[in-house]
Parts: structure tokens; sequence; C-alpha cells
């Protein structure tokens, strides 16, 4: 008989001592993840300084980074953290002020894919974003230099450095450069 591991809450995981690493909510269970390489936290910068500048330059909502946690589901819970995300002002507004993880999706998530990360699970997590309400999920491939826009709905479009990402309904008026984020 197999003994089956005790779900984890997110209270519970809000409430976990600092060790050193970050975790996901995987429907209860604790997915440990290590700490971003530097060419990593560089790339997910670059995007976060961008979108920062034009969500704050505009008064649009607010702009997270990497420690940001987002309960997608409960019971069990799932809980997510992308790299860089933008929550629009009415929803900002409506959920503050947040002691906890945000209750929802980000309007956009954007996943770095890190050389320890598998395909498999990278886009396991965009389709939680989407399936949860995301409007708009950006993964950045550091090794070909692409970033790849999903939409619910829509086909995945990838863009290469010669490109100009663009957020569309989800971030009026934000456009940046592919080639910005690998700089």
């Amino acid at each position: 008989m197999v003994a089956k591991a005790q779900l984890v809450t997110a209270e519970e995981l809000l409430d976990m001592p600092d060790d050193g690493y970050r975790y996901e909510l995987v429907r209860g269970e604790l997915r440990k993840m290590a700490p971003a390489s530097y060419e990593h936290g560089r790339l997910a910068g670059n995007v976060f300084a961008s979108l920062h500048t034009h969500v704050r330059t505009n008064n649009l909502g607010t702009v997270t980074t990497a420690e940001t946690g987002f309960l997608l589901a409960t019971d069990p819970d799932l809980v997510r953290a992308p790299d860089a995300a933008f929550v629009g002002r009415e929803r900002d507004a409506a959920a503050s002020p947040v002691s906890g993880f945000f209750p929802g999706p980000p309007d956009l998530a954007v996943e770095i894919i890190s050389p320890n990360d598998r395909y498999t699970e990278v886009y396991e997590k965009v389709d939680e974003w989407l399936a949860a309400g995301a409007g708009m999920v950006v993964v950045v491939n550091p090794r070909n230099r692409t970033a790849t826009v999903r939409v619910a709905g829509m086909n995945p479009v990838i863009l290469n450095e010669i490109d100009t990402l663009d957020g569309g309904d989800v971030v009026p008026g934000w456009r940046m450069p592919v080639s910005d984020i690998f700089a």
C-alpha cells in the first residue's frame, strides 16, 4: 500500500519558513524550484523593466516579479509564480489589499525557459494560466531566442528577434522588440 502525500494548501505554503528556495503548489503538492540563473534573471529583468515602465507611465495596473504567487485553483490548491506578470488596474483594485497570493491569474504571465526546465512542465503552466483566465502568456526561449505568445482559443504565435511583442488588448500600447529581451 502506497501512502498518499498530504496535500498542502496555499495558506500553508504562504506560512512556510524561507529555506532559500521558491515553491509552487501544483494540485496541493509542493514543487521546488531552483534559484534562477543569472541569464534567466537578466532576461526576466529586461521584460519587467519594459513592461513596468509602460504600465506605470499609463496607469494601467501592477507589474510583479518572479516571487509573486497567483492562486489559480483551490481544493486542491494551485499556486504558480510567473517570471513577470501584469494585473490590470480594475482587477488589482478589486483584489486589494492582498495579504497572501493574488486571487486568480494575472492578465499577462511571462515565463522564461531555464536550462533545467522541461518543456512539458513549462507548457503545463501555460495551459494552467490560460485555463484560469489569463489573457496572454508569453514564453521566452533563450536557446532559440524567441518569444511564443499564447492567447486562449488562438494558435501560438512564435516571434523572432526581428519581431515586436505586442500587449494587444491585454496590455494596451505595450510593445517590446523581441531583440530587447535578449539585449
